[in-house]
């Protein structure tokens, strides 16, 4: 009872949805409010640096992040997550990480009073690469290799649906806007369609995109979350964050209204690029960013949030067990009972709902001819 009531307490900003920034828990203190980062960013605001302060003093095992903390150290080698720790401790300590990192950049940007490459981070992890573009990923990692072979089955099923509005309805939040106020950068032309959430799959949408899902899942990709994204014409997101370096942004493009004529553009640090069908980038969101659509056409993408690949395997298996604890808070309970059926939900709750021939019918759930609606039938045994 204890922990569910210091998980009330929290600031909401703890439980970002997806499509909104990707963060665990900063509390804006030494700006201000958290409207900051709406629709423009000052010169003074962007271009700040801050100095990273100390976190040997272990937290208070009497709130909820100390209870946190002290799981982690439980389950992990606290040698193997020194930095997922002193992570957690800035967030507590609201800690927002603000740094010029053009010396990071293929060429170094020298230019620190006219960049735009600053990288904003209040949930912060030490001494990952801050690259704005990281560039060849499609060609070099196996994950994004897999998901460009699957470029035409993903755009014929996303443009199926979207021509089936009766289907489409009986997806989940289907084209939600930002939920959060640090989020309204992105402007009323932002909207996203969920399929994974903090490693939480959507199964609804799964089953409506069954094509989509599968070639995530079977690409092997580091994926936190993943959804579809689109931008209205004549529409513009302005200059920010996403608030999180131990996350990279990865967009599969599948329709951009007249392709190769650069209307539809994208711009990390001091870089600006068009996007191309097709052709998956990979880039790094706690850098300043904005894009632009400047068609007459809606512009829709596939967008994943991969695990930097500096990460270790235990560091993003402790970062994903914070994540975990923001949602089920019963994994921090003293009652051993408790925990193991907590462990077993949070584990049940990240499968792959996708299994067999559950949605061999393609969207809509279709099965042996008959339609499927809502969420698919559960597993024998599951509740």
């Amino acid at each position: 009872m204890l922990v569910k009531l210091l998980v009330l307490t929290l600031p909401l900003h703890f439980f970002f949805s997806c499509g909104d920034a990707f963060s665990y828990g900063s509390r804006p203190r030494s700006l201000g409010s958290t409207t900051h980062l709406r629709s423009t960013v000052s010169d003074d605001v962007m271009r700040s640096v801050t100095n990273i302060p100390s976190t040997s003093a272990p937290l208070s095992q009497n709130t909820f992040a100390g209870k946190v903390e002290q799981a982690l150290m439980l389950r992990f080698k606290p040698s193997k997550i020194e930095r997922v720790i002193t992570s957690w401790r800035l967030a507590e300590l609201g800690y927002e990480h603000r740094e010029f990192v053009g010396d990071q950049q293929v060429p170094p940007i020298t230019d620190a009073a006219t960049s735009r490459c600053y990288q904003h981070a209040p949930s912060y992890v030490p001494g990952l690469k801050a690259t704005a573009w990281w560039d060849n990923a499609g060609d070099e990692l196996a994950w994004a290799k897999s998901l460009s072979k699957s470029f035409d089955s993903i755009r014929d099923e996303f443009t199926s649906v979207m021509s089936a509005p009766d289907k489409l309805s009986e997806g989940n939040n289907v084209w939600a806007g930002a939920l959060s106020t640090d989020a309204e950068s992105y402007g009323e032309g932002w909207k996203t369609l969920v399929l994974l959430n903090r490693g939480q799959w959507d199964e609804n949408n799964a089953i409506l995109f069954p094509a989509t899902s599968r070639a995530i899942n079977q690409s092997g990709a580091p994926v936190a979350e993943a959804f579809f994204a689109s931008m209205k014409p004549q529409t513009s997101i302005k200059p920010h964050s996403d608030f999180t370096n131990f996350v990279l942004t990865s967009h599969l493009p599948l329709v951009i209204p007249e392709n190769g004529n650069n209307k539809c553009r994208l711009s990390v640090g001091d870089e600006t690029r068009e996007w191309l069908e097709g052709k998956v980038i990979l880039f790094d969101t706690s850098i300043y960013h904005d894009a632009i659509n400047d068609s007459e056409e809606m512009r829709y993408i596939l967008m994943l949030r991969v695990w930097h690949p500096d990460l270790t395997k235990e560091e993003i298996e402790a970062l994903q067990f914070i994540y975990d604890c923001l949602e089920i808070p019963e994994l921090l309970s003293d009652d051993p009972g408790t925990v193991f059926m907590a462990e077993q939900r949070a584990k049940m709750v990240k499968e792959f709902p996708l299994i067999g021939s559950q949605a061999s019918g393609g969207f809509g759930g279709v099965k042996g001819g008959k339609k499927t609606k809502g969420k698919a039938k559960r597993k024998k045994g599951r509740k």
